[in-house]
């Protein structure tokens, strides 16, 4: 098997640096230097996409994609999710209101699936900048806010992103999700 996986979240979230955590070949990226607001939070922004692969054993495989967060390049979004299998949205925890990001992003995945519903795990970064806000905040909001695109629950990690075993941690559960969701398919139906 081979799935496509997108990293979505707001920029400095961690995606590129998850995905080259993860990566068992040399990250393709865009990044350049940040010319604009950018430039305040890090030296360099992704302008189109970061590619990775994880590879699973036995020729299984996960295609690792990392979306920009710069609205301004949101054209790239629609183009990732349209081959996505699985969902990753990364949070910043630092960031001064990041339920708000994660509402940005899940009203965006909504409009963009269009009815389409994939397993989605949410990773947060930066709890340590900011021990002050409980981890929990995000999973209080997803049962007050349905994600109404994931399949089944949408676990919420605490994730350092340069580190492989908490970025392997939101891949395990993404696989898991996958094969199941497989397997699940292919159970024919039987009516009552």
């Amino acid at each position: 098997m081979e799935w496509s996986i997108l990293f979505m979240g707001p920029v400095g979230a961690g995606k590129t640096e998850a995905i080259r955590s993860l990566s068992d070949i040399d990250v393709v990226d865009t990044d350049v230097a940040a010319t604009d607001e950018t430039a305040f939070l890090k030296e360099k922004t992704t302008v189109s996409m970061d590619v990775g692969v994880l590879n699973l054993g036995d020729g299984d495989k996960l295609r690792l994609y990392g979306a920009p967060g710069q609205g301004r390049f949101d054209f790239m979004w629609e183009i990732l999710v349209e081959h996505a299998k699985g969902l990753v949205i990364m949070l910043n925890h630092a960031n001064p209101d990041p339920l708000k990001d994660m509402a940005f992003y899940v009203g965006r995945l909504k409009e963009m699936l269009a009815g389409r519903s994939l397993p989605v795990v949410v990773g947060v970064t930066h709890s340590d900048e900011r021990p002050d806000r409980s981890i929990y905040m995000y999973a209080e909001y997803i049962n007050n806010n349905p994600v109404t695109f994931a399949t089944g629950k949408v676990p919420v990690f605490r994730v350092d992103a340069r580190q492989r075993h908490d970025a392997s941690a939101l891949m395990a559960a993404l696989a898991a999700m996958l094969e199941m969701n497989e397997r699940l398919a292919s159970v024919p139906h039987v009516a009552a």
